[in-house]
């Protein structure tokens, strides 16, 4: 179990209102019944050590406790004033468990009564509540004799006469540290499924239960101790007798919420009871009515119909949460992945430890494979934080399948809302619910997986949705936490091959997924890694791009100008933290040098040196704090990628040779785009001098600023141009270092060439900057349509497909391009990026014109691309069909 450092200050966040009554804890063997005002027992002097009874049951239970106690060192944070520690209810079994925690961690024991017996009752603990196991037999009791019920107290006894000691004695300064107890958080493989059943929940169990549980969990409890809440504070506020009981307990219960919903996650409402609460919602009674006006019903059958079509919709989304369930995939889970893969690797999850409590978590991950909703529920899972709401595709409810992923927490969401205005008042309103109620929730914002490797363009409708909940409701801080996966094997790579070569998808099904389980059980998937990037607020968002906002809710008709712009920047800071998390595994590196080449093709001695290269660039000239690089040394990455079926050698007597085949190389592309990112400006470089022999610094920082924008779009980049041009001069130090670049003049800057005919540093330059050059081949080929066609010929769409028949064609001519090099979405990101910057605009009839500003953009590609590929791109370039002859 990790431990949370820096845990949150009792007052932390803002108290919520009080769902209960803060019952006193009831009594134990031993411990005397409170009696209201009574102190002390006089002629007793208070006792010093443990009760006997608390050291024979303490044997008792040891050998069914194991204790987790965080922080590691909870004395720490303690000072030497008296301490009265706060349990969440009372238990015979939770004293025991805090008496021996307090032990272990050498501090004082609950057991032994503070100074003066200051809570009447012969210990230095209270309890919000108590087990209510005798509420039956009292109630009939009272039924009987015809007496009134009692009335439910409202805060604890024993808290009230420890404020009114320190009120009576001036020097007494008491410290409450709160302790929250967990039984059976996280049964090991090892327990069985009986065991989850009594494992941690909300639920105020009865003695006989919580005797199971201990038997059952109780080798796996933790025990959490909160920084101390000094007394003498409170009272020093000099608020009424009353409210200050109140306070106090509320901001008690409050902590303790918090930290259980960190935990095991918030109060699990049924599924029915959410679904009433949307139903009931505002916005989604409007719905209804407006659906029942456009289908004409006739007043309240009308009415009916359109409220049973909302209960449908509703149904069809919520999820059905189950905690038995969910532990008993996790015991599922744990002997698949250590089947398939190698190891799960997790990084940077303490960050996101310490910031839970508190605050709304929206996990938003990259979507490389159907694997990532389990793994990183999973993974969060056992780490001790509870798993997400999952926003899953409606193409994954399945039978069976579909019900499983729905008691995990997933939530299905259909692929569009268009012309269904109900569906989306009722999805809107479900995600709106989640968000005000605390639950953690993950959704994908690329839309869909990605079948190229690179992060796709982001859709900001879920987006959009948190934002919305959040403005109209904005007491829980919402954090956004980008989450990286990276895989050496994709269990979807065929598929994926398939629909790149221009197949169409196949349709999920609970036959085709049930067929290939033994087959992906029987292969390797080498490691997976898991890499938890910078959490984003959402508050600062909004103070960065929503000034006018007052802090204040906002209706849901309200659509300020801000919104969107809001929704769009988040959207694009998640997709740049998510890069900025990456991990750089072995097949990454291998595909990064492997496919520089025609034949897909290195010598080994070639090979390891293109690895020490591009481990070197990460290490001196680094991305993020957050990008982990496989620490394994170019042998152990070849022999690594010889395992697991990527390279092949051919065994020859002047140097053996790797190299991948033609298969191979195109699902190899995915993973060389997962991380080409990181290597942009060492690989711009590399491309300025791939058919230039000399040029300046100068010329190499201008062109660089005016291409960014460009590959900042694309690859979600995080820096200013300025920031860009800085890492061009750390990584033109390293070239030349290493001997790839030498300084040959001082005019303009200094003048830079490279080695002159093909030498090792010229092949490793060209290994380096290959990765880029197809994306400079892709904005020439967009340049050249544009120009063949003429100024205010074509709109944005025609010129997209256009690109895309010239890019398919280059390709046939060339040595075959990665998969996506004639991708529209690619174009399309392009030719926006274009209008953005001015350098192309719509006219009168929504057609891009352009002047002699894109001219000068083109100049400076030509320095890049060789003057073959350039008149090639300039012969193929089409142009737009006529328009067909109007007849008379």
């Amino acid at each position: 179990m990790q431990t949370m450092p820096n845990q949150p200050s009792l007052f932390d966040s803002s108290p919520t209102p009080d769902a209960g009554s803060d019952a006193e804890a009831g009594s134990g063997p031993g411990i005397e019944a409170a009696v209201p005002g009574r102190g002390p027992r006089p002629g007793r002097p208070p006792r010093r050590t443990r009760p006997w009874w608390a050291r024979l049951l303490g044997r008792l239970l040891s050998p069914w406790i194991g204790l987790s106690i965080e922080p590691q060192a909870p004395g720490d944070a303690i000072d030497d004033r008296q301490v009265c520690y706060v349990l969440e209810d009372y238990g015979l079994s939770n004293a025991l468990i805090l008496d021996r925690a307090c032990r272990e961690a050498g501090l004082p024991s609950p057991l032994v009564p503070l100074p003066g017996d200051l809570l009447g009752r012969k210990r230095a603990y209270v309890a919000l509540s108590r087990r209510n196991a005798g509420s039956a037999l009292a109630l009939a009791t009272q039924i009987a004799t015809q007496r009134k019920p009692e009335r439910k107290k409202s805060h604890s006894d024993s808290l009230a006469r420890l404020l009114e000691a320190h009120h009576d004695d001036p020097t007494l300064d008491v410290q409450l540290v709160p302790v929250s107890i967990f039984v059976g958080r996280a049964p090991d493989k090892n327990s069985g499924w009986f065991s989850v059943l009594f494992s941690e929940n909300w639920a105020l169990v009865g003695r006989f239960r919580r005797l199971l549980a201990i038997l059952l969990n109780g080798r796996d409890t933790q025990v959490r101790f909160a920084p101390p809440v000094a007394v003498r504070d409170i009272v020093a506020e000099d608020l009424e007798r009353e409210r200050e009981v109140r306070k106090l307990s509320r901001l008690l219960r409050t902590h303790f919420n918090r930290i259980r919903a960190a935990i095991i996650g918030p109060d699990l409402s049924t599924r029915r009871l959410l679904v009433d609460k949307v139903l009931s919602s505002t916005p989604v009674r409007d719905a209804i009515a407006d659906q029942a006006r456009r289908e004409g019903g006739d007043g309240a059958k009308g009415q009916a119909e359109a409220w049973k079509k909302a209960h449908g919709y509703a149904y069809e989304v919520a999820a059905d949460y189950s905690h038995p369930v969910v532990r008993s995939a996790s015991f599922l889970l744990t002997t698949v992945w250590n089947r398939i893969f190698r190891g799960v690797l997790v990084h940077h999850l303490d960050q996101l430890k310490a910031a839970a409590p508190g605050h709304e978590i929206v996990y938003v991950p990259c979507h490389r494979s159907h694997m990532d909703y389990l793994l990183l529920s999973y993974l969060l899972y056992t780490r001790g934080i509870v798993p997400p709401h999952i926003a899953a595709g409606i193409n994954l409810n399945l039978p069976v399948i579909g019900t499983i992923l729905r008691k995990g927490g997933a939530f299905f969401i259909r692929r569009s809302f268009r012309g269904n205005a109900l569906y989306s008042a009722v999805f809107t309103e479900y995600v709106a619910k989640l968000v005000a109620g605390g639950y953690s929730i993950e959704y994908f914002i690329e839309g869909g997986r990605s079948r190229t490797g690179r992060l796709l363009q982001p859709k900001g409708g879920m987006v959009a949705m948190t934002v919305r909940a959040f403005l109209r409701q904005p007491t829980r801080p919402v954090l956004f936490q980008p989450v990286y996966i990276g895989y050496e094997k994709l269990m979807e790579g065929n598929s994926y091959f398939d629909e790149l070569s221009g197949k169409p998808k196949e349709k999920e099904s609970i036959w085709a997924l049930l067929w290939g389980i033994p087959k992906v059980l029987r292969q390797n998937y080498g490691q997976v890694v898991v890499n938890f990037g910078e959490p984003i607020a959402l508050a600062d968002m909004l103070a960065e791009h929503a000034g006018s906002w007052d802090g204040k809710p906002l209706p849901d008709e309200d659509k300020p100008d801000w919104l969107a712009t809001t929704v769009d920047a988040t959207a694009q800071r998640i997709q740049e933290r998510v890069n900025s998390a990456a991990d750089v595994n072995p097949i990454n590196l291998l595909a990064l040098a492997l496919l520089s080449t025609p034949k897909h093709a290195m010598g080994e001695g070639d090979l390891t040196a293109q690895i020490v290269l591009s481990k070197k660039l990460l290490a001196e000239v680094p991305y993020s704090p957050l990008v982990t690089v496989s620490p394994h040394s170019p042998q152990q990455i070849i022999a690594h990628g010889e395992e697991i079926g990527v390279l092949h050698r051919v065994v020859h007597p002047l140097g053996d040779v790797l190299r991948v085949d033609g298969d191979t190389a195109v699902l190899l592309s995915y993973f060389r785009n997962n991380v080409v990112h990181l290597f942009t400006a060492s690989a711009w470089i590399a491309c300025c001098f791939l058919h230039n022999r000399r040029m300046s610094r100068e010329t190499l920082l201008r062109i660089g600023r005016s291409m960014y924008p460009f590959l900042q779009g694309e690859l979600f980049l995080p820096w200013d141009e300025d920031g860009f041009a800085a890492r061009i001069d750390a990584t033109i130090a390293l070239f030349m270092r290493e001997g790839l670049l030498e300084r040959v003049s001082e005019d303009d800057g200094g003048i830079l060439a490279r080695q002159a005919g093909q030498s090792d540093e010229v092949f490793r330059l060209r290994a380096i900057g290959h990765p880029l050059q197809q994306a400079f081949e892709r904005y020439y080929i967009a340049i050249s349509v544009l120009a063949k066609n003429g100024s205010g010929t074509l709109g944005a769409g025609e010129l997209e497909g256009l690109c895309q028949l010239a890019a398919q064609r280059l390709s046939l001519l060339y040595a075959p391009a990665a998969p996506e090099f004639f991708d529209k979405t690619l174009f399309r990101g392009f030719i926006q990026k274009l209008r953005e910057l001015g350098l192309v605009k719509l006219d009168h009839n929504s057609k891009l014109a352009f002047d002699q500003r894109l001219d000068t953009w083109a100049r400076d590609a030509k320095v890049i691309l060789g003057r073959e590929l350039r008149h090639t791109i300039e012969k193929i370039s089409p142009e737009a069909a006529p328009p067909a002859a109007t007849q008379a």
